[in-house]
C-alpha cells in the first residue's frame, strides 16, 4: 500500500476507535479497545521518522496525528477517573451498589415528590420510557421538577398566559414532555 491509502485507512481505523472509546464510556463495550488502540498507535508511528514528501499527505497525516494524541489525552483521562471510581456513570453504578447493600433489597423507587404534578408526569415519562425501552435509572422526580420549573415562566410569557400545563407524549420513539397554555 502506498502513503494516500496507509493515511485513509488510519482516518478509518481512528474514526472507529473513537467510536468504541464512546461505547466504552457509555458501558455498551465491556473492555477497552486496546487492540485496536495498538494498530492506530501503530499507524501513528509508521512515516514520524520519514518525510513525507507530497505536502497534501503530510498536512492530512500530521492532522490526524494531532487528533489522535488530543483524543488519546482525553481517554487516558477518562479511564483514570473510572478507575478512581469518579467517573459519573460509575458514581452512580456504585452510588446504587451502596444503597443496595446497606438494605439489602435490589430496587429503590424513587421519593415520591410533593407537587401531585410532578409525580404525575414523573410516573408517565418513566412509562412512556420503559415502552420505548429506555433507560429510567437516572430520571429522578426532580430532574423533572426542575425542567418543569425552568420552562413554566418561559412558557407562560411565550404564550401570554398564567399557567401551563404539560403532557407526556411519545413522538419519533422517544418519550418527550409537552407544554401548552391553560385557558
Amino acid at each position: 500500500m502506498g502513503i494516500p491509502e496507509d493515511i485513509a485507512q488510519f482516518e478509518q481505523n481512528l474514526g472507529e476507535l473513537i467510536i468504541k472509546y464512546e461505547q466504552y464510556f457509555l458501558g455498551l463495550e465491556k473492555r477497552e479497545p486496546l487492540r485496536l488502540l495498538q494498530e492506530v498507535e501503530r499507524a501513528s508511528r509508521r512515516y514520524m521518522p520519514a518525510n513525507i514528501v507530497n505536502t497534501m499527505h503530510r498536512f492530512r497525516y500530521n492532522s490526524l496525528i494531532a487528533r489522535f494524541n488530543s483524543y488519546r489525552q482525553y481517554w487516558n483521562r477518562i479511564v483514570r477517573l473510572m478507575e478512581e471510581g469518579k467517573y459519573s456513570r460509575d458514581q452512580f453504578r456504585m452510588k446504587l451498589h451502596l444503597r443496595e447493600g446497606n438494605s439489602g433489597k435490589h430496587h429503590h423507587p424513587p421519593e415520591p415528590p410533593q407537587d401531585p404534578e410532578v409525580e404525575r408526569l414523573f410516573q408517565q415519562y418513566i412509562e412512556a420510557r420503559k415502552a420505548c425501552h429506555l433507560p429510567t435509572g437516572n430520571i429522578t422526580p426532580d430532574l423533572i421538577s426542575s425542567a418543569i420549573e425552568k420552562q413554566k415562566p418561559i412558557l407562560a410569557e411565550k404564550y401570554h398566559c398564567q399557567q401551563v400545563e404539560f403532557k407526556v407524549v411519545i413522538e419519533d420513539g422517544k418519550p418527550k414532555i409537552k407544554a401548552r397554555p391553560k385557558l
